[in-house]
């Protein structure tokens, strides 16, 4: 297991390189593009510690759709935290209101530990998570007014509906996997 473990590790850490040179090169060819060393350090740590948590909690699922979930529901907090951190889900990147997504995440976390990660109590976290992202943008609007072009708040409405898919998505297959592990018993 701990072989197994190791050659993951590997194959995670020459992924993450590997996706890290995307954008390595694509600066030697624009200016458009400009990391600092701290956005690769950032965009590594992201991508490198979604891929061991996706190793290490599929490694111990029994189904393929359990594992299909908890990379679904990983991709989309991954596709969250580098768009807000990116450009911003309301407004730029620096509007404070953006900080409110956390709670997304905090939720699919807490949850998470809080039904010890099983397939029928990933469904209830992961469509909580759907509400919550949901209510981020109604929340800033209330909280912060700001000024929001049509454009903008048409862009909110399809990322949030893209998000809250992402969710109910993986919450879909959290539910077959329960279905799953249930007919198996």
């Amino acid at each position: 297991m701990i072989m197994t473990l190791n050659k993951s590790i590997l194959r995670l850490a020459l992924a993450t390189a590997f996706l890290l040179l995307i954008p390595l090169v694509a600066m030697q060819f624009t200016h458009e593009m400009t990391w600092s060393l701290f956005d690769f350090a950032l965009a590594g740590t992201l991508l490198f510690g979604t891929g061991l948590t996706y190793e290490l909690i599929a490694r111990q699922a029994s189904s393929r759709v359990y594992r299909l979930a908890i990379g679904l529901a990983l991709a989309a907090a991954l596709f969250l935290v580098w768009t807000n951190l990116a450009v911003g889900l309301i407004g730029s990147e620096n509007n404070p209101a953006n900080l409110l997504y956390g709670a997304v995440l905090a939720v699919g976390l807490m949850g998470a530990l809080a039904v010890r990660f099983q397939a029928r109590g990933m469904t209830n976290v992961l469509f909580a998570m759907a509400l919550t992202q949901v209510l981020v943008p109604v929340v800033s609007l209330m909280v912060w007014k700001p000024q929001v072009t049509a454009l903008g708040l048409l862009e909110s409405v399809g990322l949030t509906t893209l998000f809250v898919g992402l969710w109910v998505g993986a919450a879909l297959l959290f539910r077959r996997a329960s279905t799953i592990d249930t007919a198996q018993r």
